[in-house]
């Protein structure tokens, strides 16, 4: 039986500088097939919304949605770092609500849960772990409040708003986060956070410098029909096949050749 990648693996990575790689994943055929390319953490993404269930937004999935492709990654899954998503409306609620959905996510077979927002959610993420339920935080463009946000923008080029962000970051971790997810910010911002924080930080659309980097499966493979964004590298096209697209993505995170500048902001 192969030896289970543990947030304490992607943390000792983050620190001896080895990179980390993450793709979404919500089936157990491709959670086999990326943890034999090399994939450390798969990421039951609320991306589902948009490329298995044909919606416009991560908006209209629900908490059984999440728990169901959980419970399939991790029927195919022995080795990987398994984070399942909170959808839009199970954390932005009381911390004892939110444990009780995130209790039905780890069940199902997740490791850690991942949530939108930071300073607003620190008092969650602090009831969280301390009841042993790791989290994940994500700050940048968070895609439940596209809305908010007014579409999808990068977030952080203003001043303010990227001194914003720092702090956010250390405070999430001080509130007990084990990892980052830093979406669509610059390049220049993400390195900072990296600095500021123990780590990992993970980059979609935010520089070379985190300590690892994440995709959509459908968007990196070219499956979804959708418009993808700048940050996004079609590595189905470089490489032929679904299995080689992936084993270079691997490859190229690990190198520090993906994300190229053309994928930065």
């Amino acid at each position: 039986m192969p030896m289970r990648i543990t947030l304490s693996t992607l943390q000792k990575m983050a620190q001896e500088g080895n990179k980390i790689t993450q793709l979404t994943c919500y089936d157990a055929s491709f959670a086999a097939l990326l943890e034999a390319a090399g994939v450390e953490t798969l990421l039951i993404g609320d991306s589902l919304g948009n490329v298995l269930q044909g919606h416009e937004s991560t908006l209209p999935v629900t908490l059984r949605d999440i728990v169901y492709h959980t419970e399939c990654v991790a029927r195919g899954a022995k080795r990987a770092f398994i984070i399942g998503d909170m959808p839009f409306g199970t954390f932005q609620i009381s911390p004892q609500e939110t444990f009780r959905n995130a209790a039905e996510i780890m069940a199902a077979g997740a490791h850690m849960v991942k949530l939108e927002g930071g300073r607003p959610m620190l008092e969650t993420v602090r009831f969280l772990t301390e009841r042993g339920i790791p989290v994940c935080g994500h700050l940048g463009l968070t895609p439940q409040s596209v809305h908010q946000l007014g579409g999808f923008k990068v977030q952080g080029r203003q001043e303010g708003e990227a001194q914003r962000m720092i702090e956010e970051a250390r405070m999430l971790e001080d509130a007990g986060a084990g990892m980052i997810v830093l979406e669509a910010i610059p390049a220049a911002l993400a390195k900072q956070i990296t600095a500021a924080v123990r780590g990992p930080t993970i980059g979609i659309g935010a520089g070379v410098e985190c300590h690892g980097q994440v995709l959509v499966l459908h968007d990196m493979l070219d499956v979804y029909p959708g418009k993808k964004a700048k940050f996004v590298k079609n590595y189905v096209r470089v490489a032929g096949t679904i299995q080689g697209a992936i084993e270079l993505y691997v490859k190229e995170v690990k190198a520090k050749t993906f994300p190229g500048p053309e994928h930065s902001f």
